[in-house]
């Protein structure tokens, strides 16, 4: 008799903060993420400060028999936590378990509609877009290649149709949100608004929001973004195809 091959269980990976809010959006995109693939199982574990931790997610799923995983960072660059931590706290995982790390969420097309959801949501239109100038308002990385990613992503979203957009970081790199603002209303925008490149409320996402006070417009983090949903499905699916390849063979 036939039977369909188990699905990985999808293993989203969290940075944490102390800030409860940050919990409380990564739970609410990951009910998005359920109500969209209904059957897949979805797991949640944080790096830090809160819990259920990765590392205790793994053991539980191990502890039930688990064998197939896929680890996702919920991350918009690869920095040092997708390069260094995650694939640390993987390694040390139990050994019965084949886990697959996904990469991180961004750059992505969807991500681009889910910053511009969240505009028009604050206020904009698309009819302003030919007069607004944006900051791309990221936490920010010593990681170059991070940074690398966030210019090219504010030089790609300047093309649809944007008066202008210019990246800041909200530590480690320049410019700052209010300098981008500045220099954006030096540009002659009519309006300016801040787009926050970030997933969840927190320490950093609060930079960006003060330094926004002298923009028109400030758009809300990512969050439960439905396009947001979709890009982790997207990154799972990716990284799942070797699995199910293996399995078949």
């Amino acid at each position: 008799m036939y039977r369909k091959p188990v699905q990985p269980v999808l293993v989203v990976v969290a940075h944490g903060s102390r800030d409860p809010r940050h919990a409380a959006t990564v739970h609410a995109l990951v009910r998005r993420v359920r109500r969209l693939r209904p059957g897949l199982r979805v797991e949640t574990g944080f790096l830090d400060f809160n819990v259920p931790s990765v590392r205790g997610v793994l053991e539980a799923l191990a502890a039930e028999g688990v064998r197939d995983v896929v680890a996702l960072p919920l991350l918009l660059t690869r920095a040092f936590h997708a390069k260094a931590d995650i694939p640390a706290v993987l390694r040390d995982a139990p050994s019965r378990l084949r886990i697959r790390q996904a990469e991180v969420l961004g750059p992505s097309p969807l991500l681009l509609t889910a910053l511009e959801r969240r505009l028009y949501e604050a206020g904009l239109t698309p009819a302003d877009k030919s007069s607004t100038g944006v900051v791309l308002a990221s936490a920010g990385s010593t990681d170059p290649e991070a940074i690398a990613v966030i210019a090219e992503i504010a030089r790609e979203w300047r093309h649809t149709g944007w008066c202008a957009v210019r990246p800041a970081f909200a530590s480690a790199s320049l410019p700052r949100t209010e300098d981008a603002v500045r220099s954006l209303r030096a540009l002659g925008c009519s309006k300016v608004a801040v787009a926050p490149y970030v997933l969840a409320p927190g320490f950093l996402p609060d930079r960006i929001a003060r330094g926004a006070a002298e923009a028109d417009v400030l758009a809300a983090v990512l969050g439960p973004a439905p396009e947001v949903a979709r890009v982790l499905l997207e990154r799972y699916d990716a990284a799942r195809m070797p699995m199910a390849a293996a399995v078949s063979a």
